[in-house]
């Protein structure tokens, strides 16, 4: 396999962290979205405990964080759908861009979300 193109290069690769309040949220946004054709993966990572401020508080609680992988090209459309589903009222939902990455794994991302 030669270079990617541009259109399948490593800077059009998003990875996106969404934390949910439990594994069964999770699942049912990372299934929606992966179904959806807007994100070509979902890794679900249980048990993580967030401190945060909220309304004035410190709050700790123990949530779920979901990393997916997507493109920029559907990044819009993957915030909307986890908007619709999520149970938060400000959900967090953060994108990271990627520099580098594997030829096939980046060509797999692209083709599995239709960017």
């Amino acid at each position: 396999m030669g270079t990617p193109s541009r259109k399948e290069s490593a800077a059009q690769i998003l990875v996106i962290m969404v934390t949910a309040a439990n594994q069964k949220e999770a699942v049912r946004i990372g299934k929606g979205v992966v179904k959806a054709q807007l994100a070509a993966c979902v890794n679900i990572i249980p048990a993580v405990q967030s401190i945060y401020r909220w309304k004035g508080k410190i709050v700790k609680s123990q949530e779920v964080l979901l990393i997916f992988k997507s493109t920029k090209a559907r990044y819009g459309e993957l915030e909307k759908a986890v908007k619709a589903i999520h149970t938060y009222d400000t959900p967090e939902i953060i994108a990271l861009p990627v520099k580098k990455g594997i030829a096939q794994y980046i060509g797999w991302v692209c083709r599995e979300t239709n960017s």
